[in-house]
């Protein structure tokens, strides 16, 4: 009687462990609705996102569980996806805006958003060595993003728009929400 009370309570504990939803998992999904990610295999998504093989693996298993990708692990719910970031993914994965550094331009500061949204004398950055102007900080999904989005425009563009849907205003949100969709919508065409 004692080992089955404990044994469900660990069941429990390891449920709840790995079924929560991390910063990770949504960088890996934006990889995959890439036109370059879009049918890697895990051992490329792993080296693209410099990441462990076995991180892509238990993110995708949770993405699975949130019902993010199907079943077989490789095409992702984009429907679902957009609902998550669009409604979700600033109360799931706050950030502050942090005080002036040098970094790589994101939000309102970078393309796609950079031509629709002024930010007047106001620079957005995520902290690092490798980035080009001065702005207020922004902690980045991952920390590997700033090196990863040096070889990778298509996910740049993406997680431009991830960061105006987290911290944007309502109007910003609108718009980034918008260009979402709009990015979204050619996701699996190319299988048919």
């Amino acid at each position: 009687m004692v080992f089955a009370v404990r044994e469900r309570r660990t069941l429990r504990y390891n449920y709840m462990k790995n079924s929560e939803l991390r910063p990770l998992d949504i960088l890996i999904l934006l990889k995959k609705i890439t036109s370059s990610g879009a049918f890697m295999s895990y051992r490329e998504l792993a080296s693209s996102l410099h990441v462990s093989l076995s991180s892509i693996s238990d993110s995708l298993s949770r993405s699975c569980l949130a019902q993010l990708v199907d079943c077989n692990k490789q095409k992702v719910n984009v429907l679902a996806l957009e609902e998550f970031l669009v409604h979700g993914l600033r109360y799931a994965f706050p950030v502050k805006v942090g005080r002036v550094m040098r970094g790589v331009p994101t939000y309102i500061s970078a393309s796609p958003l950079k031509e629709q949204l002024s930010s007047g004398s106001d620079a957005y950055v995520w902290p690092s060595r490798l980035g080009t102007i001065r702005g207020q900080g922004i902690v980045p999904l991952c920390p590997n993003v700033p090196q990863i989005v040096d070889k990778d425009a298509e996910l740049y563009n993406l997680l431009v728009i991830v960061d105006a849907l987290r911290i944007g205003r309502v109007r910003e949100r609108e718009i980034a929400a918008s260009a979402l969709h709009k990015f979204i919508e050619d996701y699996g065409k190319d299988e048919c």
